[in-house]
């Protein structure tokens, strides 16, 4: 996996949301940093929705950087990328800064 920018950018920040912005994906993250690396038949035993749509859903987390598949004999297994969920951390960071400096001027200009 590459290594990316400690700042995000903008459109980079948006895939990485949205690539987090789903039920399905969100599990998926848990289960592969609970239980480490799985397979894609072992992955779609928790869910009610077939096996393509579970491999869509990490090629939605390989596309923003969250997973990576390799192939290992017939079986194609699936890993977290936890540096990715390190980059997002960083961005809600950032965030939550703006909206501190934000709040502390308001309570600056009230009083």
């Amino acid at each position: 996996m590459q290594k990316r920018n400690a700042r995000l950018s903008l459109a980079d920040a948006a895939l990485l949301f949205a690539a987090l912005g789903d039920e399905t994906r969100l599990t998926l993250i848990r289960r592969l940093s609970g239980d480490g690396p799985a397979s894609i038949s072992t992955l779609s035993e928790s869910f009610h929705v077939s096996r393509q749509a579970v491999t869509k859903h990490l090629q939605c987390l390989e596309a923003a950087g969250f997973v990576a598949g390799r192939r290992e004999g017939r079986e194609h297994r699936w890993e977290l990328n936890p540096a990715r969920l390190g980059e997002a951390l960083q961005c809600l960071e950032i965030i939550a800064k703006g909206w501190d400096d934000a709040l502390a001027r308001l309570k600056a200009q009230v009083e």
